[in-house]
């Protein structure tokens, strides 16, 4: 999947047609690179999607967040040996909504699984019963993007085709382009994505995705990678012993 940030204002999902000078989100065939007008990859948009929503799930207590991602893991574990996961906050119409719209942000690909696979839903759905002032642009934010669909095809967002859903998120992924008709969608819309986000790549599979190495015993070090180095313009035969760095070739 993939995103350009600009105040919050911008965010794709899957199979959407950008509007001119944006970019949505490519198969896995499509180029990595990042141009106007041309998809980009989930790799290079994390970059730009997951700093803001993460920073405000690190912000929550560190016991608070460990609760949760034991929550998701243990649901998880047991839809693996057949127990489908029961929401509490969200009616099964609604968390099938949910699910499919995660996955348009967030599909599978090459690289890693889907917000489904990584436990997206569940997320939403204990932070929904968790933070009950978050339940109501949840609420109506589902129904909103369930009227709006039935109104183009006659059917609920989740049983609409997939170029049926791209359209929609056509119409609200981007603000600055969307209409003032559009405005109720396009704050659900961006604070859904965020949500997807957060829940992603604070998950197994997102840290992986993530390549995140933190924590990780390095049995030897063999100082800076010469090509960072390089990047950096410094040199270890010039490393100043006084003040203990590295200085400029």
């Amino acid at each position: 999947m993939s995103k350009q940030i600009e105040n919050h204002e911008s965010s794709a999902g899957k199979n959407l047609t950008p509007p001119e000078g944006e970019s949505a989100v490519h198969s896995p065939a499509d180029s990595n690179e990042t141009m106007p007008g041309k998809d980009i990859s989930r790799r290079g948009a994390v970059q730009l999607m997951a700093a803001l929503p993460i920073a405000a799930f690190l912000s929550w207590p560190t016991a608070e967040q460990e609760k949760v991602r034991r929550f998701v893991d243990n649901a998880l574990g047991a839809a693996a040996k057949g127990t489908s996961y029961a929401p509490t906050f969200f009616t099964p119409a609604e968390f099938r909504t949910a699910r499919v719209l995660a996955d348009m942000i967030i599909p599978r690909d090459e690289r890693s699984g889907n917000a489904s696979d990584a436990g997206v839903p569940e997320f939403m759905d204990f932070t929904m019963t968790d933070r009950p002032g978050s339940q109501k642009w949840m609420r109506d934010g589902l129904a909103w993007i369930d009227a709006e669909s039935n109104k183009r095809s006659g059917k609920a967002f989740a049983d609409a085709t997939e170029t049926q859903r791209a359209a929609i998120l056509n119409d609200i992924a981007w603000p600055a382009k969307a209409s003032p008709a559009m405005a109720n969608g396009v704050g659900f819309f961006n604070r859904f994505r965020d949500l997807t986000a957060t829940g992603f790549w604070s998950s197994r599979i997102g840290v992986k995705d993530l390549k995140y190495q933190g924590n990780t015993i390095v049995s030897n070090w063999d100082g800076c990678p010469p090509a960072a180095l390089k990047k950096l313009g410094v040199t270890y035969a010039k490393f100043d012993r006084k003040k203990l760095r590295l200085t400029p070739e």
